[in-house]
């Protein structure tokens, strides 16, 4: 059930508060006019990011729990949104579609999609967010701070893979978290990334139920494909 709903600014922020499970993705609701803009812009791509050659991203030690040796990323190039802040790198041969439904106050969504055309990860950044809160047991298979986005923000963002247990049902998340997934004293954290005036977060999109259990998760993170996604996530950097 909805709890009782609040809105404040936080560095120029507007964040909504919502007391609930968090679904399965996020989603950040702009203001009226901008949620009408966004209804549109599915219709078309904007894609006015920048895309140049980069060296491939590299992959941070596991904080959380170590890993086999993992394979090497394909060469990437990096994507950066038009305020020039922003930017990642994501393989060669994959794409970014970017869609600003809203200019003010900014509203960006970029989805990165594989060489297959599969949407691997979104990505939200901007001025207004929807902020939600629930409970569950936390597993955190690894998580590794974001140097790129290091200063800019605190906690230092993270890197991270685990799974919320809930009522019996188990969800694999692999995102950008703000800080540990799980504080030192045990208890599950959520909360927004903050850059500045904005907003950030990027989330791989997972089936409903991807992995049949840890093991599996844990075999598919360390192999090509969870890397790759995970350099991904790694390659955030902001100025």
């Amino acid at each position: 059930m909805l709890g009782p709903r609040c809105s404040k600014e936080n560095n120029g922020v507007l964040l909504k508060g919502i007391s609930m499970r968090r679904p399965q993705r996020v989603t950040f609701f702009p203001a009226a006019a901008a949620a009408a803009a966004l209804c549109l812009a599915g219709c078309a791509a904007d894609v006015r990011g920048t895309t140049t050659s980069a060296q491939p991203a590299t992959l941070a030690t596991g904080a959380a729990t170590a890993g086999p040796s993992s394979p090497q990323p394909a060469p990437a190039v990096t994507f950066a949104f038009p305020d020039r802040r922003l930017s990642f790198s994501h393989p060669a041969d994959w794409t970014v579609e970017l869609f600003e439904p809203s200019k003010t106050p900014y509203v960006g969504t970029a989805t990165v999609h594989d060489a297959e055309g599969n949407s691997r990860i979104n990505i939200y950044y901007g001025q207004i967010a929807d902020v939600v809160a629930g409970s569950a047991t936390r597993t955190v298979i690894e998580t590794d701070p974001v140097l790129g986005l290091r200063d800019h923000s605190v906690p230092t963002p993270h890197a991270s893979f685990f799974v919320d247990r809930s009522e019996g049902a188990a969800r694999y998340r692999m995102e950008l978290t703000a800080g540990l997934p799980v504080s030192p004293d045990g208890q599950v954290q959520e909360g927004p990334v903050l850059l500045g005036d904005r907003v950030l977060s990027a989330d791989v999109l997972f089936d409903a139920q991807p992995f049949a259990n840890d093991d599996a998760a844990k075999a598919w993170y360390w192999g090509a494909e969870g890397q790759t996604l995970k350099a991904v996530l790694m390659s955030f950097s902001y100025r």
